[in-house]
């Protein structure tokens, strides 16, 4: 396999085929779109306009603020190196992208394997807090399909990491699903639990527009720590002092926003993986650390998992996005 999924994968020699006439074929933006917005931890304005790439290149960010190769940095599990509030991930020259994680799940969810991201400072800008402004891009810029088959992780064997109370899990499946436990001291969250299989085309309607959140009292100690910076009840759901209200305006978009932020979150960061999983995730109380964890134990293990290409109509095409059907192939 001559693409960097093979390249940045250990042992992925090994490859599932079925034939090309079968396969579903990778894809990419069909035109290219940006937008700004403010960076939630770092408060600064960014630019970002999203590219469409060849089959292979899998996805890409380019700091165009910063001259010469060293720009690029790629999104994938190895480059992560920040798990604080954030999936942060830096390449070998040190080129920082933060907050990449809600971006990475409106991709999943829109079944983009290659896209090359400009972006002006360290930190992908929050829009509202959830998924719903990226994969509205997506969807304005349209979807090709490429000439080159789909490639999925296959998960083979359960792998777990644990930290505490907090687990992370992924299972073998015919599909890619995702269960997720929550339980907080706050009245205004306590303990929720959502399940959702992404086969069947829930990211958009399930999952995409539930927001990120955070309480009151912490915000003084996260901006003395270089978080938060840009959050406001514009791009967060925030609930006060006392554990007990929501502050915004509007309320909550699902009843149990909270928990289905924390499952958009982790199909971000699993999405990182370098391509689409076969598998079902399970995560009690975890965040960006444990979900990384889980991707290096599970790539460090070569019988845990192999790399397989995706044919028509099998729940191994994990995320059916609503444009599928207007996608157009090139060659």
């Amino acid at each position: 396999m001559n693409n960097i999924v093979a390249d940045m994968l250990p042992g992925s020699s090994a490859l599932t085929s079925v034939s090309d006439s079968n396969a579903i074929r990778s894809r990419t933006l069909k035109t290219s779109i940006g937008c700004s917005g403010i960076g939630l931890h770092s408060g600064a304005k960014i630019t970002m306009v999203l590219h469409p790439a060849e089959a292979g290149t899998g996805i890409r960010f380019r700091r165009v603020d910063i001259a010469g190769g060293g720009a690029i940095v790629p999104a994938i599990w190895s480059a992560v190196h920040d798990t604080r509030m954030n999936s942060c991930l830096k390449n070998d020259d040190g080129v920082v992208v933060g907050t990449v994680e809600h971006l990475m799940a409106a991709l999943a969810g829109m079944q983009i394997d290659n896209c090359l991201i400009d972006i002006n400072g360290p930190e992908v800008p929050v829009m509202d807090g959830s998924a719903a402004p990226f994969l509205f891009l997506i969807e304005c810029a349209g979807v090709v399909e490429l000439s080159a088959p789909r490639q999925a992780i296959k998960i083979l064997k359960r792998v777990s990491v644990k930290d505490g109370d907090r687990t992370a899990s992924l299972t073998p499946s015919s599909g890619f699903s995702v269960r997720f436990e929550i339980d907080f001291a706050s009245s205004a969250i306590s303990r929720q639990e959502f399940f959702v299989n992404l086969s069947r085309g829930t990211f958009k309607s399930e999952i995409s527009r539930a927001r990120t959140f955070g309480f009151e009292q912490e915000v003084a100690y996260l901006r003395a720590n270089g978080l938060a910076r840009g959050g406001s009840l514009d791009n967060a759901v925030v609930i006060d002092s006392t554990g007990s209200r929501v502050l915004n305006d509007d309320g909550l978009r699902y009843p149990d926003e909270f928990v289905r932020h924390k499952v958009l979150d982790a199909v971000g960061d699993l999405y990182l993986a370098g391509a689409p999983l076969i598998g079902h995730f399970h995560g009690v109380r975890c965040g960006h650390a444990l979900n990384n964890q889980l991707l290096r134990t599970l790539f460090a293990d070569q019988t845990a998992w192999e790399m397989t290409t995706v044919a028509p109509g099998s729940a191994a095409a994990p995320f059916a996005a609503s444009s599928a059907s207007g996608a157009v192939a090139v060659a």
